[in-house]
């Protein structure tokens, strides 16, 4: 099948492209391997969107956002991306892992990034025996347990108030002695009383037995010293990994893999634009992929104008 724009990823930025591009009556194509959403299904509680003053749930706003889009005749392809190529007469072919591909005159990426190993000793083993990278998904299975959350950023904040909720304690552990996130954040976990914060620390192991992880051995990075903190389950909040690997080597990507863009989201690649979190820059939040994911439908929307001239 040949659309006008193919976007990739049904996340904020991936909903807001492709809401963009079918009211300005071009044929659209959003491919997704998950649940639409992304990133936001796994947040328990997003406070910061505009419009949303109590604040909103995850899901509650990526139902929201897929029902607006709803109403639109934009092709659903399920499936995973496994490689962008060029085709003739200027198009994109985009192939997947099963099932048909499909062509495109242009192509928005928007499928974020996935969250950064630990890399301690021990992950693999207890990886769902204990070790989990989403609170909202997992944080259930340890009600009234006591977990260990690693982690500074925004991320690791936000899921240790929520896990605070439902376990009976929260380890907060954080190489720095200063926290990255938002100091709204900051401020709630040293006023909830049961999240011990252990700062300037690193976990050396994650240790356990047959029935799944039972401790970490944590690490002070100044004194060397340790100490076994005994908790069945940890949430790791180490930063995140673009999904980028299937684009061709001619889009330009930073040292990590996040895909370069100029200010209206076009790559290197003249036809190929991006948005959300697999962009390289220092905002990923909601508000700010949705920024995106308009801005390069309007990009993409001069392009296909251009290109069917």
């Amino acid at each position: 099948m040949l659309y006008d724009a193919a976007v990739i990823g049904a996340g904020p930025a991936g909903i807001t492209a492709a809401l963009y591009l079918v009211r300005s009556g071009v044929s659209v194509a959003l491919i997704e391997n998950g649940a639409p959403g992304g990133q936001v299904l796994s947040t328990a509680e997003i406070e910061n969107y505009p419009g949303f003053p109590k604040g909103v749930k995850g899901w509650e706003l990526a139902d929201l956002f897929d029902a607006h889009l709803a109403a639109y005749p934009v092709a659903r392809v399920r499936g995973e991306v496994a490689s962008v190529s060029s085709a003739e007469g200027g198009l994109f072919r985009i192939a997947l892992t099963e099932g048909e591909g499909l062509e495109a005159k242009a192509v928005v990426v928007c499928t974020g990034a996935k969250h950064r190993d630990l890399g301690a000793p021990g992950e693999d083993q207890f990886r769902g025996r204990g070790v989990s990278y989403c609170a909202v998904c997992d944080g259930n299975f340890y009600r009234g347990r006591d977990v260990v959350v690693v982690g500074g950023g925004n991320s690791a904040l936000e899921e240790a108030l929520y896990l605070s909720r439902i376990v009976n304690k929260v380890y907060l552990v954080h190489r720095r002695d200063a926290f990255r996130g938002a100091r709204v954040y900051e401020d709630k976990i040293r006023e909830t009383n049961n999240i011990e914060l252990v700062t300037k620390s690193v976990i050396d192991e994650i240790c356990g037995g047959p029935a799944g992880m039972d401790s970490v051995i944590v690490r002070h990075v100044e004194s060397g010293e340790t100490r076994t903190i005994e908790a069945e389950g940890l949430f790791v909040y180490v930063g995140m990994l673009p999904v980028s690997a299937f684009l061709p080597g001619e889009v330009t990507k930073d040292a990590v893999g996040f895909i370069l863009t100029d200010a209206e989201m076009c790559t290197s690649v003249p036809g190929i634009f991006a948005a959300g979190d697999v962009r390289s820059k220092r905002c990923r939040q909601v508000s700010s992929a949705v920024g995106d994911g308009a801005t390069a439908a309007t990009a993409a929307l001069t392009y296909l104008e251009h290109w069917n001239a």
